[in-house]
């Protein structure tokens, strides 16, 4: 409907509509300054305002223990506001003065005692904001006139919401905000309540229906006794006909930062289920989105690459004590070293951290205990070879000498965001997901500037240094300008976000086509890129990440003030990114292979409908692993049954730099060589960790410069290897190919396959 009122003009006598009582006000520290009305990202921000200080004051020993949450206050806000419109509308569409009709029969059937005194023991017990705040007497507020009806039409329509509040067993966590008590105890107030009641029974229903007003109003109380996200659930389906826009959309965004609130983050992207596809369940789940088949075609020698990861600084250390000699560039690997990985029959080789790094990153990690870090692989400054690799000199002759023996190199690319000091955030901080306010109130950056420059400032939040929080925003200052702006960081919503990072606003073309040209420069260099965590940007998860839909659950915090809807988003957002990508580098550097890293069940949309060369399959590794063979062979079988093509641009892997080593998870016995032996005669790419060959038992984290641990190559599963698996990975070509791949079930005499 229309809007026909704003909300100034129906919360003009507590500020947001949340009613309070003058106790509950001091006890909370409350300023009485509250606004009106406030756009929808500043109403959730004083929100969780309003929640810190009533935590503070109902747990005085424990003030984060979080009994009040934002977006439950307001909702009962919103609920409040709701009904108040509603009672507006009343008034206006069958009799203007119909709160004061029912004090006057009151007056004339009960007396002053309860049609007058309880009324004026409100005017003190809640004062409007203006009394409270000292600005006006009660007696001269009382009399005035407020935009639509007096200001006692108001007070009489607080009083009869306030008994709607405490009668609403939803809120009782919320009652020591506007408890009646006192009211009730020092006045007639239950009988004047009442009173009303009995009146308003005797007047025409509320247009539409069959009901007073009372019974009306308490329609979602009993439609959901205990559940404020009920109650505003039937308000928003019962009641759309009859609420302005601006009230039915901040009901959704409360909804949304309720379930928001409600989940429960912090244990990684959750099990791994068997790959199912039909509409909907997935092709790779790409939601509502058109599936269509559109596989890109192979370069004859991407069918066939067998890719070794190699993480770079631990790897030169390992090479500088097994040759005796300090090997700190990429062209001081030595020949040989290529020599023997050629022989193992490893046609791609993955160096994981190449690119010029982010000081801010190395100054964190250095800061929380590792003096000697380096900065994260994965946030960087800017796509240049680190100059203490050698640069693209030593680059050069290194993918020279590679080359020559059969081995392509390939980089990883990290499309969804940069370091938090990097090239960008410097020069380009508007392309970044940020606001221009702590998006929690409680947030403060008092620590260390992690800008080595004067020019702009970086700080993260303060409780990530006293292991309090991972902040969701950094705070960036120029101090050429005092701009100050607070930008996310990277974040996929299944653990905390990762504080070293800032995230990337694909809503914005320019920062879509600055990602698309940074790629095509890695891929005139590299043949063979790997697309870090990138099912966070198909259109789905961006949105559901960022920008989720109205109602829906933020999956990151704070982030569902900011929701859109699907044809918004769509209009901003016009075309799958990974889509534009592949066609573009098909079209300007068509001999490099594109493997994305996708999880989320998302792995044949990924190569299907966008187009990816290859894509993760994580199910690989975590469900023999845990010996779920039944549900692997599952998810073949599904496969092959939706279109084995999918299977060949697998990427099957045993262990990945984010995962425990391969022999933490599969030994180093007949488990593990029976996987193994799977992995490289499979359809698909199989790509070995780093020590995986040689049994090293570490796991380095991205921001090692070394081997913590003096671990020497164990040459009895280095000769195993020789025998039976880099016999299969110089042959694989017999195995990349799903055409003649047929899965065959043998099923014992007891019924086992």
């Amino acid at each position: 409907m229309e809007e026909p009122l704003s909300t100034t003009e129906l919360n003009h006598y507590f500020g947001l509509g949340l009613p309070m009582s003058a106790h509950g006000r001091h006890r909370f520290g409350i300023p009485s300054d509250l606004p009106d009305r406030l756009d929808t990202v500043g109403a959730v921000r004083v929100f969780r305002d309003l929640s810190i200080r009533m935590n503070r004051g109902l747990n005085a020993d424990a003030p984060d223990a979080g009994t009040v949450r934002p977006g439950e206050l307001m909702g009962v806000a919103l609920l409040l506001s709701a009904m108040r419109c509603l009672v507006y509308q009343y008034g206006e569409s069958i009799n203007t003065g119909v709160l004061r009709d029912a004090q006057q029969w009151t007056l004339e059937q009960r007396g002053p005692h309860v049609s007058e005194k309880p009324f004026q023991r409100f005017l003190d017990l809640y004062p409007a904001d203006p009394v409270y705040a000292g600005e006006i007497s009660p007696e001269d507020y009382i009399v005035g006139e407020g935009p639509f009806w007096s200001n006692r039409d108001g007070a009489l329509c607080e009083l009869l919401l306030l008994d709607l509040a405490v009668s609403n067993r939803a809120l009782d966590t919320y009652r020591p905000l506007f408890d009646d008590s006192e009211l009730r105890n020092t006045s007639a107030y239950g009988a004047q309540i009442a009173a009303f009641h009995d009146f308003l029974k005797t007047q025409p229903p509320f247009p539409g229906t069959d009901q007073d007003l009372v019974t009306f109003l308490y329609a979602p109380l009993l439609a959901s006794p205990d559940s404020l996200e009920g109650q505003l659930a039937f308000m928003r389906d019962e009641w759309s006909s009859k609420l302005p826009d601006f009230l039915l959309r901040q009901i959704e965004v409360a909804s949304g930062v309720m379930k928001e609130e409600q989940q429960f983050r912090g244990h990684g992207p959750g099990p791994v289920e068997v790959l199912h596809f039909g509409r909907g369940a997935g092709v790779g789940d790409g939601a509502d989105y058109e599936e269509p088949e559109a596989f890109s075609r192979d370069q004859d020698w991407m069918s066939n690459v067998v890719l070794l990861a190699k993480t770079v600084y631990v790897w030169l250390d390992q090479l500088s004590r097994q040759y005796g000699r300090t090997i700190t560039t990429l062209d001081e690997i030595p020949d040989k070293e290529l020599d023997k990985l050629a022989a193992w029959g490893v046609t791609g080789l993955w160096l994981i951290g190449l690119w010029e790094r982010s000081e801010a990153s190395r100054t964190i990690k250095q800061m929380m205990g590792n003096s000697e870090a380096a900065a994260s692989a994965y946030s960087l400054y800017d796509y240049e070879i680190a100059d203490d690799l050698g640069g693209d000199l030593a680059y050069n002759d290194l993918a020279r000498r590679a080359s020559a023996r059969g081995i392509r190199l390939a980089s990883d690319m990290v499309p969804n965001h940069v370091g938090i000091y990097s090239h960008w955030v410097l020069e380009h901080p508007d392309w970044f997901i940020q606001c221009s306010e702590p998006p929690f109130p409680n947030y403060t950056f008092s620590g260390a500037d992690l800008s080595p420059e004067d020019r702009v400032g970086i700080y993260v939040e303060d409780g990530y240094w006293d292991h309090r929080d991972a902040a969701v925003v950094f705070k960036r200052v120029d101090h050429w300008t005092g701009h100050t702006r607070y930008i996310y960081h990277g974040n996929d919503g299944t653990s905390m976000p990762w504080n070293d990072t800032a995230q990337l606003n694909y809503l914005l073309p320019e920062v879509r086509e600055a990602v698309i040209q940074t790629i095509l420069h890695v891929a005139r260099m590299f043949p063979i890129i790997r697309f870090d965590a990138a099912m966070t940007l198909a259109k789905k998860h961006y949105q559901r990440l960022w920008f989720p839909l109205p109602d829906d659950a933020g999956a990151i915090p704070t982030r569902a003030e900011y929701g859109m809807s699907r044809p918004d988003f769509d209009t901003v957002f016009p075309a799958e990114f990974w889509r534009e990508v592949v066609d573009r580098v098909a079209a300007e550097v068509p001999d490099t292979l594109l493997l994305a890293e996708a999880f989320w069940l998302m792995e044949g949309y990924f190569v299907r409908t966008l187009g990816m060369h290859r894509v993760y399959n994580s199910a690989f590794m975590n469900m023999l692993k845990t010996e779920e063979n039944e549900k692997y062979r599952q998810t073949i079988k599904n496969v092959l049954e939706f279109s084995p093509e999918i299977l060949q641009r697998f990427v099957n892997f045993m262990n990945n730099p984010d995962e425990d080593t391969a022999e933490a998870q599969f030994g180093k016995d007949d488990k593990y060589f029976g996987v193994a032996t799977l992995m490289v005669t499979m359809p698909g790419l199989p790509m070995i960790g780093h020590g995986q060959v040689e049994g090293f038992t570490e796991k380095y984290g991205m921001e090692y410069r070394r081997a913590y641990r003096d671990e020497s190559p164990d040459e009895g599963l280095i000769q195993r290897h020789e025998r039976e698996i880099f016999p299969l990975m110089r042959l694989r070509h017999l195995f990349s190919g799903a055409a003649n791949f047929a899965f065959f079930d043998f099923v014992t005499p007891d019924g086992w396959v």
